[in-house]
């Protein structure tokens, strides 16, 4: 049986309008949490490791240096999936930090039995939305460079407002980069690259050190999924920008 309306009930299409007003708008995310499946050596490496090398989100400033633990160039790596990039590139660089940000679980777990096989000391992790870090963690002019290697590119095209490339979000992290210091993208979506390209030369305080793309700098090492698209004739496009 249907249910009556009180008199004072406005017409159904109103109430549904008021009840999208009342209901709190949320930001559009450049990523979607997946549940993925946990090792028995990623969770372990969660418990042993992730005290020391897991820095918890605060809403305020992080002291960079009382971090790691010494005063030493800082790069930032935004979305480092399951860590294997990142683990190599700071092995090769144990004369520079590097503080990487995920999302996933899985991949922090990764990363962090990766640190603990290789003894790396120059890792940091946050698990948290990127933004929300750079909006609140990390302090204006204080890296040294950036790394985003293969974000997620959306390539539907309704969902390309979810891509974390856009001038918004650029404009936010060029703050956090000393003069000088250096934006390195990399992806395998020939449109998302070149809407990376537009965005990056249209940022004022970016200027591109290559003429369009660049060649890929000898610290980023090839995934294997990257080689197998190379050798399937698949590119892979870098840019590298500095901070003016």
């Amino acid at each position: 049986m249907p249910h009556s309306l009180s008199p004072n009930s406005p017409p159904e299409g109103e109430r549904d309008e008021e009840a999208a007003q009342a209901r709190p708008q949320r930001s559009i995310r450049s990523f979607v949490l997946r549940a993925g499946r946990m090792g028995s050596g990623q969770i372990k490496a969660l418990e042993a490791l992730g005290p020391k090398f897991l820095l918890p989100y605060r809403v305020e400033p992080l002291d960079l240096d009382a971090a790691f633990g010494r005063s030493a160039p800082k790069i930032l790596e935004i979305g480092f999936g399951m860590g294997d990039s990142t683990a190599k590139i700071a092995a090769a660089h144990p004369e520079i930090d590097y503080l990487g940000i995920e999302v996933h679980t899985p991949g922090v777990g990764a990363l962090l039995k990766r640190i603990g096989e290789q003894n790396l000391t120059n890792l940091r992790l946050i698990q948290h939305d990127a933004v929300e870090v750079l909006q609140h963690m990390i302090p204006d002019a204080s890296l040294d460079g950036c790394h985003i290697f293969f974000p997620d590119p959306w390539h539907k095209k309704r969902h390309h407002k979810r891509r974390l490339i856009q001038p918004g979000f650029v404009a936010l992290l060029v703050k956090k980069l000393k003069p000088g210091a250096y934006l390195h993208l990399a992806t395998d979506w020939q449109d998302y690259a070149e809407q990376m390209l537009a965005v990056l030369s249209a940022e004022p305080d970016l200027r591109n050190s290559a003429e369009g793309f660049a060649p890929r700098p000898e610290y980023r090492p090839l995934t294997k999924f990257e080689q197998r698209g190379l050798k399937l004739g698949h590119g892979v496009w870098d840019l590298v920008f500095r901070r003016r």
